[in-house]
């Protein structure tokens, strides 16, 4: 079974309610009827109710059955625009201000979410990463003890003898351009959960790389994975968790126990932790394009899962975002 459709199996067995923002975007219409379908998630398309069923008529589909929330009409307007005045009201968001923003449909969607009407969102088929980003981190911030928000990619890998059985979780690939020690430190720990969560990894063995293995190389880049080390081994004592380490010691296991020997995580690390964007988002174009893995990616460390997609998703992307962050949610 593929990791995707292990997910999918996960997301069946404890149905959870995800709201879709973009609700009158031909791709996100499309998706929210295979959704329901397969029972992935009860979806939510915010939107106004004729145009998300014209776009529907367009393309030929059925969305009957398919909750809709429109925020120029919702009977929550009022719940919600005072909601989010407490909560942004030392920021000096003014009530006034709080009422427009609830009428936007990423803003109506997050409260949603903090307030419990729905268990996650997804976008970006239209709006760009900080569109949404923003106001999650204003309205439903982060996980007690986290203090960024992340992201790991799931790769599925053709060759078994990687990994899990070929799975991978690479983090941050997308969000955190230069980490620093803490930094590092606390996406090692989200990444590890992500393992657990959403690939069904029981005993997630977390590598964090560098260019150099067990002090091999003296730079200040390899200084700072060598804290995070130090500090993810405070934060999380039972992980097991190791570094500095190269690539190849990470994951192959003769040259782990020539370069590492001892090391509980070398040679057989599926959860890698790039020390930072550069390598993370060049290391898994080139697992996905060279290595041929299919991937998958979800944000992590906020209180409640909310996801984003490229703009160039495909349907598909969308339905499989949506199954990832419906297992997130349980």
């Amino acid at each position: 079974m593929s990791m995707i459709d292990m997910i999918k199996d996960k997301a069946r067995k404890n149905v959870k309610t995800i709201v879709l923002p973009e609700g009158d975007e031909v791709r996100t219409v499309e998706a929210s009827v295979i959704i329901k379908k397969e029972g992935l998630a009860e979806p939510i398309l915010i939107g106004n109710a004729e145009k998300i069923a014209a776009v529907a008529k367009e393309i030929g589909v059925d969305i009957t059955g398919v909750k809709i929330e429109d925020p120029e009409n919702s009977a929550k307007n009022e719940e919600y625009t005072k909601q989010l005045y407490e909560l942004r009201k030392a920021k000096g968001l003014t009530e006034e201000d709080a009422a427009k923003l609830v009428l936007d449909p990423m803003y109506y969607g997050i409260m949603m979410v903090k307030l419990g009407d729905a268990d996650g969102l997804v976008s970006g088929a239209v709006h760009t990463t900080g569109d949404m980003l923003r106001p999650a981190l204003q309205i439903i911030k982060t996980k007690p003890g986290m203090k960024i928000v992340s992201s790991s990619f799931l790769m599925d890998c053709p060759n078994k003898s990687l990994g899990e059985n070929g799975l991978l979780v690479y983090a941050d690939c997308v969000v955190v351009p230069c980490p620093t020690a803490e930094e590092l430190a606390s996406i090692a720990i989200a990444a590890a959960d992500t393992a657990k969560v959403l690939c069904g990894i029981e005993e997630p063995r977390v590598a964090l790389l560098s260019f150099s293995t067990k002090g091999s190389a003296k730079h200040e880049l390899v200084t700072k994975v060598q804290q995070a080390v130090e500090i993810a081994h405070q934060q999380a004592p039972d992980l097991l968790l190791d570094g500095e380490m190269q690539f190849d010691a990470a994951l192959v296991p003769e040259v782990g126990a020539s370069k590492a020997k001892g090391s509980p995580v070398a040679g057989r690390a599926n959860v890698l932790v790039f020390p930072d964007l550069q390598a993370g988002n060049i290391g898994y174009k080139i697992t996905q394009r060279i290595g041929g893995a299919d991937c998958f990616a979800v944000l992590q460390g906020l209180a409640k899962p909310c996801n984003d997609l490229s703009r160039g998703c495909s349907v598909a992307d969308i339905v499989n975002t949506v199954a990832c962050t419906a297992v997130q949610a349980q």
